[in-house]
């Protein structure tokens, strides 16, 4: 709870690709809050209203997943409204003529985000910027696995995660201050 928020505040990337793992650490116990107090929660270092603060989290994401029919696979739709409102200023950036670097980098990035899906099975294809989240999130998965990274994903994965930072700072100034006015926004 405390890191989602940390996160959230301080990288909306990071936020959304930890906001995943958290729905696969969920699916690994099966959905059972219990086996996640046990193996997670009891092992935090806080007071007990804390761990009530904690356990009413992980119990309220649990309660979604299970409302949302996600116990398999799929995101929660507050986690797809974090990457719809991505999606929203990324496509505000790319019209925009105050940002021209930003699509630069993207364009940088996009034969990236082709070969990727180029790989994707029919029926299974998601926007630019779900691509890319789902490279991040799946080298992030290879990586814990101790499983080998090709030196092709590698460039690959450097230059998402590079333009994907740039849209996550974007992203904080935005949430500050408005990056764009309306006029710029249609």
């Amino acid at each position: 709870m405390k890191i989602a928020q940390a996160k959230r505040k301080e990288n909306i990337a990071e936020y959304l690709l930890y906001m995943w793992q958290v729905e696969d650490i969920i699916r690994a116990f099966n959905l059972d809050i219990n086996a996640i107090k046990e193996n997670i929660i009891d092992h935090y270092d806080v007071d007990e209203q804390e761990k009530k603060e904690i356990t009413d989290w992980w119990e309220g994401l649990v309660m979604m997943m299970q409302h949302e029919g996600k116990q398999e696979h799929g995101h929660l739709q507050i986690n797809k409204n974090t990457l719809l409102r991505l999606a929203d200023l990324h496509d505000q950036l790319l019209k925009s003529t105050k940002y021209p670097e930003y699509g630069a980098e993207f364009y940088r990035t996009l034969p990236f985000i082709v070969e990727l899906r180029s790989k994707t099975p029919e029926g299974q294809q998601v926007g630019e910027l779900e691509t890319c989240f789902n490279a991040l999130y799946g080298t992030l998965l290879l990586k814990l696995q101790g499983k080998e990274v090709s030196r092709d994903t590698q460039v690959a994965i450097a230059q998402i995660s590079h333009f994907i930072g740039i849209l996550a700072a974007y992203f904080k100034k935005d949430e500050q201050s408005p990056l764009l006015g309306e006029e710029e926004t249609k």
